[in-house]
């Protein structure tokens, strides 16, 4: 059975440019770092950040504070087209023997710029 999580993963994939569509970052838009497939989850570059607090070590010989990226759950951020400006919605279509992304709106194919896209 498929969860509709991870239904909405596979629309996404890391290295995508996406927008985040609801909570305290909505309306910024970055690219995908990491999909988190069991949790549903995505790591989006500048979106979400946080400070992770280090202790004095030989690792982090300063100590203090880092600002990183935590994930956000995949239903609050949609495909971007950079070239239109604005976000897009995604359907499946088999061309020349592969499944790929195309825009429902104007037929566009969505090049995949994420690991295992087959382009």
């Amino acid at each position: 059975m498929i969860r509709s999580e991870d239904y909405v993963v596979r629309r996404i994939k890391s290295g995508d440019i996406v927008q985040v569509i609801s909570g305290d970052d909505v309306g910024k838009v970055g690219k995908v770092l990491r999909c988190l497939l069991v949790k549903g989850q995505v790591v989006v570059e500048g979106v979400n950040q946080v400070h992770k607090h280090h202790k004095r070590s030989q690792k982090h010989p300063q100590g203090g504070r880092v600002t990183q990226e935590a994930p956000i759950a995949v239903n609050k951020v949609a495909l971007y087209d950079q070239d239109k400006g604005h976000r897009v919605k995604v359907r499946f279509d088999v061309k020349d023997g592969k499944k790929v992304r195309v825009s429902r709106k104007d037929g566009k194919v969505i090049a995949g710029v994420g690991k295992g896209s087959a382009s």
